[in-house]
């Protein structure tokens, strides 16, 4: 843990600059903006959520609770239909922003931390700052995008919002690369 008492500064800097990126990008930048659509019978499925209402939590449609259930040919009709969907249900009201953020930013930590323990016995001490910048700048881009990809794999997430939070994550991981870089002894 020594990596600690050295790095701190990059570690810590590292996660603010990711997410104030993070908020610009979300909030900001337009290429976000359209990712999430509205349903054209929202109000229909909305009246048939609370008319039998489900505990918060995630949930397939069609649903099966075990895989005997999957080799039940009515199940597997209505799965043919389609369509087909993958929902997380959350409470009602506004989400608490600012617990959210928090989770957010300590997120950025825990991802900084791990890249800044894997830097620390990769790089040498007084490395130039293009050698930290670039194993830095890769297990960043790694932390932020490859967690995301099994959701287009097996869940059906759009490949266009894997490409998008690739290029967050690309710019994401130079902001960490620059961060130790420059802070690098």
């Amino acid at each position: 843990m020594a990596f600690v008492a050295q790095l701190w500064l990059p570690i810590l800097l590292s996660a603010l600059f990711v997410f104030f990126m993070s908020a610009a990008f979300w909030m900001v930048f337009p290429h976000h903006q359209k990712e999430w659509g509205k349903l054209p019978s929202e109000a229909a499925v909305l009246a048939a959520l609370r008319a039998q209402p489900a505990e918060p939590g995630l949930y397939t449609i069609p649903g099966a609770h075990n895989p005997a259930d999957r080799r039940d040919p009515a199940w597997r009709a209505e799965l043919d239909r389609g369509p087909t969907a993958y929902v997380t249900l959350r409470p009602g009201g506004m989400p608490n922003m600012g617990a959210s953020m928090l989770k957010s930013l300590l997120g950025n930590v825990v991802v900084s931390f791990f890249v800044a323990y894997i830097a620390s016995h990769t790089i040498q001490p007084a490395a130039h700052y293009l050698e930290v910048f670039r194993i830095v700048g890769t297990l960043g881009f790694m932390s932020y995008a490859l967690g995301s990809l099994h959701e287009s794999v097996w869940f059906g997430r759009p490949w266009s919002s894997f490409a998008k939070q690739c290029f967050d994550a690309l710019v994401f991981g130079c902001l960490m690369g620059g961060t130790f870089g420059w802070l690098w002894k």
